[in-house]
């Protein structure tokens, strides 16, 4: 259920402005999307399990308060990310 850590190299790799970039609102974004994603496909099996429910409804609202950071910063940046990650906007 968690991100491994060669998971979590491969996104931060695929979305960091620069070498070393760990912390930029895409990276963030990117890491908690990999992570929603995953525990969407755990709701399939485990339709009852409203503990980690309450943890996805968590990250998705971290994810919407980054996305609007980051579309007040600088809207360039945030639609290309929303059409790198395919995230309905």
């Amino acid at each position: 259920m968690a991100l491994t850590a060669q998971d979590r190299l491969a996104v931060v790799k695929k979305y960091q402005l620069s070498e070393g970039d760990t912390g930029s609102p895409e990276v963030q974004v990117a890491l908690l999307t990999t992570r929603i994603q995953d525990l969407t496909s755990h709701f399939e099996n485990h339709k009852n399990d409203n503990h980690s429910r309450r943890g996805l409804l968590r990250m998705v609202s971290q994810r919407r308060k980054l996305l609007d950071y980051l579309k007040g910063k600088d809207l360039q940046r945030y639609q290309s990310l929303i059409k790198r990650l395919e995230i309905r906007k």
